[in-house]
């Protein structure tokens, strides 16, 4: 049944991973320009494989587990300092560095309408996974809504920046939202139930296309 303080919690949630939210998201690609110019991701199903990977076995599902040690280390300064110095500390390139840290910070300022002391407590600048776990933890927001809400919004930006590089159309686009709703329910159930043990990836593809993209002339985006 829904109740008001439910309520409340989706409005957030859906405000903070808004498009309009100004974390300025859409000016990173996480590597995504680099794949499309070197012909790894250049077509509708290279993309979704890429996407799949990313959500399976790469950086998304490390924010995802990254996020869920936040929302439980709320009250634990010590341990949620921790969650945030391994979250940078996993960037694996510099524009990946950027891209978590500047999000995450253009996060907490504007979270800041929300106040609670466990977002003062990570600083001006914390990584953005841990920014938004925090957040939901702080408004009772539930652990397996945020992650859900955090992959697909994830999903959304990456296929924003497949449109804007004329992979696909807005159409496609919308499909390829479609295809992975079953996908994005069950990595957020199972990186609810998981913990930083868990934390791995073998999405090298991904990592090094992030690391090329530093070195592109000819770019759209800041990763």
């Amino acid at each position: 049944m829904t109740t008001e303080a439910s309520s409340r919690a989706l409005i957030r949630l859906m405000a903070w991973l808004s498009p309009a939210f100004p974390v300025g998201g859409f000016a990173y690609s996480g590597g995504l320009e680099s794949a499309v110019q070197d012909g790894q991701a250049s077509d509708p199903e290279a993309l979704r494989l890429w996407f799949k990977t990313l959500l399976a076995r790469g950086t998304w599902r490390n924010d995802g587990l990254l996020l869920a040690e936040a929302w439980r280390s709320i009250d634990d300064p010590t341990r949620l300092a921790d969650a945030a110095t391994l979250a940078e500390a996993l960037a694996g390139s510099a524009e990946r560095h950027l891209e978590i840290m500047t999000v995450g910070e253009a996060f907490a300022a504007a979270a800041a309408a929300w106040p609670h002391p466990a977002l003062d407590s990570l600083g001006s600048r914390p990584p953005y996974s841990v920014a938004l776990g925090v957040a939901a933890a702080a408004q009772s927001i539930p652990l397996e809504d945020c992650l859900a809400a955090f992959y697909h919004a994830l999903l959304s930006q990456a296929i924003s920046a497949a449109i804007r590089l004329g992979v696909i159309g807005q159409r496609q686009g919308v499909a390829l939202l479609a295809r992975f709703e079953e996908a994005i329910v069950t990595t957020a159930r199972d990186t609810a139930g998981s913990s930083l043990e868990d934390l791995g990836s073998a999405a090298i593809g991904a990592d090094i296309a992030s690391l090329r993209h530093e070195t592109q002339q000819t770019r759209l985006f800041r990763s």
